[in-house]
């Protein structure tokens, strides 16, 4: 049986990929800071849940002996926005959880990736629409899996990005958005809808399939046409 790795794993856009991947046979382990919501997701969707903060180098090592020794696909899925006390903190916080999460995982994981692995990293529109902060990490996860692409690429590993656009029934905007907002996201799109959880999930379970061994160093967008990347 194939093994995944989900990190951020416990809600929103994480918790659809786990499902999705476990739907598809894989044993999967989701990973996040909350142990709580982790394990009633885990319980739910049929995986294994391993709670540690994957920004903390000293707790991704720590954590090393409860993932799997061997793991075919890992998903990085941990970030989204964070604040900071001043304007420097705000944008160190940012790139930490966003693009240090994937680089300390990936790292720590990248000898117990299997050959023709997969690796999958959740970027974001805001990394090609800017963003401030948000979109600065965002952009630099892309330069990093172009990096890790050929890095890999001889073990018949891929690494690639997938971007969603607005997606809706995540915490991601924290309950705050305005009904103007949602509507101007939604209008932005080609197809007249947000995202789906379910919409991203399915990009990356196709990106982690044996299927996809030719498409790698790729930003794949999910976002309804509301950024073209052409």
């Amino acid at each position: 049986m194939r093994t995944a790795v989900v990190t951020g794993g416990g809600t929103g856009i994480g918790r659809a990929i786990a499902a999705e991947l476990v739907a598809r046979g894989l044993d999967v382990v989701i990973t996040g800071r909350r142990e709580d919501v982790l394990k009633q997701a885990a319980a739910e969707i049929g995986a294994r849940a391993v709670a540690f903060d994957a920004a903390d180098p000293a707790a991704v090592d720590a954590a090393l002996e409860h993932l799997p020794e061997r793991v075919d696909v890992l998903v990085n899925n941990a970030g989204g926005l964070v604040d900071g006390d001043d304007l420097k903190q705000q944008w160190l916080a940012m790139y930490e959880a966003n693009v240090v999460t994937a680089v300390l995982v990936t790292t720590a994981l990248q000898e117990r990736l299997a050959d023709q692995g997969r690796v999958v990293t959740i970027g974001s529109i805001a990394g090609r629409r800017g963003g401030g902060s948000y979109g600065a990490a965002k952009a630099a996860v892309e330069a990093w899996t172009a990096e890790l692409a050929f890095k890999l690429g001889g073990r018949g590993i891929t690494a690639n990005v997938v971007a969603p656009g607005y997606v809706s029934e995540t915490e991601f905007f924290g309950g705050g958005m305005s009904e103007e907002r949602y509507r101007t996201l939604v209008a932005q799109t080609a197809n007249g809808r947000a995202g789906t959880p379910a919409d991203v999930a399915a990009t990356v379970a196709f990106l982690s399939s044996p299927e996809a061994g030719h498409v790698t160093g790729q930003v794949v967008a999910v976002n309804g046409g509301a950024h073209l990347g052409r």
